[in-house]
């Protein structure tokens, strides 16, 4: 790699870095609080489904979406959660950032969040659009790309075509 490109390479790693932040760990073995304004038991399937005004509070984390379907296994009589799919206005806050889509998928046992269609990710002034967003809630690594539908596609011959991701990063401001 050329010495410029490894540079621009550098620092674009360096401002997402900072736009998804180096957080302490989130407490993913925290109980899930979850409330909205109607739901939906389907005990035979393990499944559940929240709809209206959905929130969801996990330790630091806090979600919240037009509609969320669960799914569960039970151990020793106590159902235990395995994932989370939410739709319609999904918003995700950790800490300092937030993450904005129109679908996510949080897998509890693997402890990864994902995020597609039209996802912004925001920290402060800084942030990134893209198609889909992977987040790693141990790591806090994450990935973006322009798969998905929304932001981050083009529409080639009338069909979704992956796109880019693009950010925005606010410059410290230096004395001359």
């Amino acid at each position: 790699m050329k010495p410029r490109l490894a540079l621009i390479a550098l620092c674009m790693a360096y401002a997402l870095n900072a736009a998804v932040g180096q957080t302490s760990s989130h407490d993913s073995n925290a109980p899930v609080d979850i409330d909205a304004d109607h739901v939906e038991v389907q005990d035979k399937d393990g499944r559940f489904v929240w709809s209206g005004n959905v929130r969801v509070k996990q330790a630091d984390l806090l979600m919240s979406a037009q509609r969320l379907t669960g799914t569960y296994h039970m151990l020793k009589g106590n159902p235990q959660l395995d994932r989370l799919d939410a739709q319609g206005g999904v918003a995700f806050t950790l800490n300092d950032d937030n993450a904005h889509g129109d679908v996510a998928v949080y897998d509890l046992n693997r402890k990864i969040i994902t995020l597609i269609g039209a996802v912004t990710l925001r920290q402060g002034g800084n942030y990134l659009h893209a198609g889909r967003l992977t987040y790693d809630l141990v790591s806090h690594h994450a990935t973006l790309d322009g798969h998905g539908p929304g932001i981050g596609t083009q529409s080639v011959g009338g069909q979704e075509q992956p796109g880019r991701v693009t950010g925005h990063f606010t410059v410290p401001q230096r004395q001359q």
